[in-house]
């Protein structure tokens, strides 16, 4: 997926989103035929939490709630990655395989942890505690876009 610079008017417009479907998307073709059921329920989930929570969160109105959803998509990172090890380990999948997916999860989950660091120190409060000097300065499509951009840009360099 490419990454299209355009306003944030809703979840699926955030960079982090659209590189939590893409790891979704690369779970569900390599876990397609796996017979360990118990595993395959359980990273497939595990992946669809940190796109679904950051969607939920996006979509609470506040900055807390949007932040705490951010945290909990992280935390799901870290499941994925600790699941694609047991994946690994019983040979269900190659090395090369298991790096691709390790390399997808963990840039996903460095895209989090940058884009929570600069949404923290906005002064954004979220829709429903919009601050009226804030949103007389920048607007809510703007600032998100800004943290998006920079968390591309920190997480790449």
């Amino acid at each position: 997926m490419e990454y299209v610079k355009k306003p944030v008017r809703s979840f699926e417009d955030l960079f982090v989103w659209q590189k939590s479907r893409e790891l979704v998307k690369e779970i569900y073709t390599v876990t397609r035929d796996l017979k360990d059921y118990g595993l395959k329920d359980q990273i497939q989930r595990a992946s669809v939490s940190v796109m679904s929570n950051i969607a939920e969160g996006f979509e609470r109105g506040t900055k807390d709630e949007f932040l705490a959803f951010l945290y909990i998509a992280r935390g799901s990172c870290g499941e994925v990655r600790a699941q694609l090890y047991v994946c690994l380990d019983q040979g269900y999948v190659d090395k090369l395989e298991f790096n691709k997916l390790y390399d997808l999860c963990d840039f996903t989950s460095r895209l989090l942890a940058k884009f929570i660091a600069g949404y923290k120190v906005g002064s954004y409060g979220g829709q429903r505690h919009a601050d009226p000097k804030f949103q007389e300065n920048m607007d809510f499509e703007e600032y998100v876009r800004k943290l998006a951009d920079q968390s591309r840009k920190g997480v790449t360099q």
